[in-house]
């Protein structure tokens, strides 16, 4: 689970870099998400574009299936037609929580694609279940502390401090830190450019300046945060798995 450079994995698929990237910045399911873009993908076989547009305010109609209402909203974001963006934008600022993240994606979708048209040229989109904003994402990261009897008040400053400084350098930032036991949690947000097993590397040598309370190995992911439960279950499988790596 630990990270790896999404900006190399970009290179090495197109074997170039694009120009524009486009980030998902709010936290959506990521199981939603694989279900709206398989949804979408379906949808626009022989898509009538006129019947759709007659046809789009019906995504307001709460009587309607949720169903229809979804293959509507999946059917106008594969519009190159700015009625079709400001129809969805309209159900976004309306406040609906029904269908909310459905319509985000959707709206995300018929923006680079509107996008891509007037640019001419091909975006990449980055969607993850944490989100970001900007050339950031979001990831979710746990420090685990040698001694199971959790951190020192002076350590917990440690790591803040240390983490803070670190992430600052590379124009990181941290959004969260928790403490739950002897894991440490950081919510954070950082550049894509930025190579994320190198730099938490850093700080927890830096944090180990200071007394050597922090094991070497860290979990990164953005997906989702964990909570303690889920943490615990992920160590003993890792445990499970690599009996010796307990550094």
């Amino acid at each position: 689970m630990e990270g790896e450079n999404i900006y190399d994995k970009i290179q090495e698929i197109f074997g170039e870099v694009p120009g524009t990237f486009s980030i998902l910045e709010e936290k959506i399911d990521i199981d939603l998400q694989m279900e709206y873009f398989e949804f979408s993908r379906h949808i626009k076989k022989d898509l009538d574009e006129g019947a759709v547009i007659k046809r789009r305010d019906q995504i307001f109609d709460f009587a309607r299936d949720a169903g229809d209402r979804k293959s509507l909203f999946a059917m106008l974001a594969s519009l190159e037609d700015v009625s079709a963006y400001r129809t969805i934008e309209k159900y976004l600022k309306e406040g609906h929580l029904e269908l909310r993240n459905w319509a985000i994606l959707a709206l995300q979708e018929s923006r680079m694609l509107l996008e891509s048209k007037l640019l001419e040229e091909n975006q990449v989109f980055i969607s993850t279940g944490l989100g970001g904003k900007g050339s950031k994402l979001r990831y979710f990261v746990v420090l685990i502390g040698k001694e199971k009897t959790g951190f020192s008040d002076l350590q917990k400053k440690i790591i803040k401090n240390e983490f803070e400084d670190t992430l600052a350098k590379c124009d990181a930032e941290i959004e969260k830190v928790e403490f739950l036991g002897h894991f440490a949690t950081l919510v954070v947000m950082v550049p894509l450019k930025v190579a994320l097993k190198d730099v938490f590397r850093s700080a927890i040598i830096e944090c180990n300046q200071y007394g050597d309370f922090l094991k070497s190995n860290f979990i990164i992911t953005n997906v989702k945060e964990l909570n303690l439960t889920e943490i615990k279950d992920f160590m003993k499988k890792q445990q499970q798995a690599n009996p010796s790596d307990d550094k």
